[in-house]
């Protein structure tokens, strides 16, 4: 499996897996959903913006077109269902970014300001990785909450979801 392949399945899981968690979600009570549960954004919501503001951050650098933000914990959209809605869309966006570059692009360094303004130089591969490997640390917090909530927390093993999506 060549690169853009391999990201291009990551950004399947992405998507598939985003979807699944926001699916379990919707029993959760509003209370337990926007109260802090001790994750590192406090809340499920605020984890949730969190990962949708880095998926927006990482899109931006990749594409030259940066997402200018306030801190890690901007909350970008407060309603839980226009959030849920906006990771969906957001999603589909990883095909297009991922499409765009080609092999020559994956090797290449990509400079950027982080959001401490700092000048940082990662190769498009750490990017691109990083980018879902994040979503998946976040994803594993806010299941771990949904378990002590006493919700059932959706399997989100990438041979799994990838199973269910027909991907070898």
């Amino acid at each position: 499996m060549d690169h853009q392949a391999y990201f291009q399945t990551l950004a399947a899981y992405h998507r598939f897996a985003n979807r699944r968690l926001l699916k379990a979600l919707v029993p959760v009570s509003d209370a337990d959903y926007y109260g802090d549960q001790g994750l590192f954004f406090k809340s499920i919501h605020r984890t949730l913006n969190h990962i949708l503001l880095v998926d927006r951050l990482y899109h931006g650098r990749i594409t030259g077109k940066p997402f200018e933000v306030a801190g890690l914990d901007q909350e970008l959209v407060r309603d839980r269902r226009e959030l849920a809605a906006e990771i969906e869309r957001h999603g589909e966006r990883w095909k297009e970014v991922i499409a765009g570059i080609d092999a020559t692009r994956m090797q290449e360094v990509l400079r950027y300001l982080s959001t401490e303004g700092e000048q940082r130089e990662l190769s498009m591969l750490v990017v691109l990785a990083h980018s879902f490997n994040h979503a998946t640390h976040h994803r594993g917090q806010i299941t771990a909450v949904m378990t002590r909530l006493g919700q059932p927390a959706p399997v989100l093993d990438i041979p799994y979801v990838l199973a269910d999506l027909k991907v070898p």
